[in-house]
């Protein structure tokens, strides 16, 4: 892996993906769901915690993303194997596999 010089919010990776956020934190809410080191957590105070992402693991969560889309059968097992709350499922899913 290359050193990492930046990092991006999963808040603005959700947003540059187009992608519900809190999809996104809950698939990045587990660090062994992307590869060691591509999810990094910055201390900002007391008790804040901010989740960030590198680009290889924005890479990597595409690549994620764009593999579970394959069918609506794939997309639903996975919307309910790393996405704990029934509302966002159910919101993520009314949206479907983007072809």
């Amino acid at each position: 892996m290359a050193t990492v010089t930046s990092v991006c919010t999963i808040a603005y990776v959700a947003e540059m993906l187009g992608e519900d956020l809190e999809m996104i934190e809950a698939i990045c809410d587990n660090s062994d769901n992307l590869s060691y080191g591509t999810i990094i957590s910055v201390y900002t105070g007391d008790d804040v915690v901010i989740t960030t992402l590198t680009d290889d693991g924005i890479e990597e969560l595409k690549d994620m993303l764009r593999d579970a889309r394959q069918s609506p059968k794939d997309w639903l097992s996975f919307l309910q194997y790393f996405v704990e709350d029934p509302d966002v499922i159910a919101r993520v899913k009314e949206n479907g596999p983007r072809s």
